[in-house]
């Protein structure tokens, strides 16, 4: 079950690209410079930014960053309160357990 399975083999004779050739030797040339090309150019299209459309960049970035800090600030406080009156609670059953050990 856990047996790997491969593939039959290739039954097909060797043709010329697989078969290994002989190593011949490059033929040795004076070395000449390459000329320089231009940079290539590209096929992605190019965005351009209009006043306009950079402001409203801008704009909505700016809403993300505030949004963003919204919610982390209110998930903080959440935090904090939930701390505090964990705390409370402690302090009001310590006294509850000192009066009962009291009492007896």
């Amino acid at each position: 079950m856990f047996t790997p399975k491969y593939p039959p083999q290739d039954t097909a004779p060797p043709t010329a690209a697989t078969v290994p050739a002989a190593h011949t030797p490059a033929p040795v040339q004076a070395s000449v410079p390459a000329p320089v090309a231009a940079a290539p150019v590209s096929n992605r299209p190019t965005i351009q930014l209009t006043p306009g459309s950079a402001l409203a960049l801008a704009a909505g970035g700016g809403t993300v960053v505030l949004v963003v800090g919204a919610v982390l600030v209110s998930l903080l406080l959440a935090v904090a309160i939930t701390g505090t009156s964990v705390a409370v609670v402690a302090v009001v059953l310590r006294s509850l357990l000192k009066d009962l050990d009291k009492h007896r």
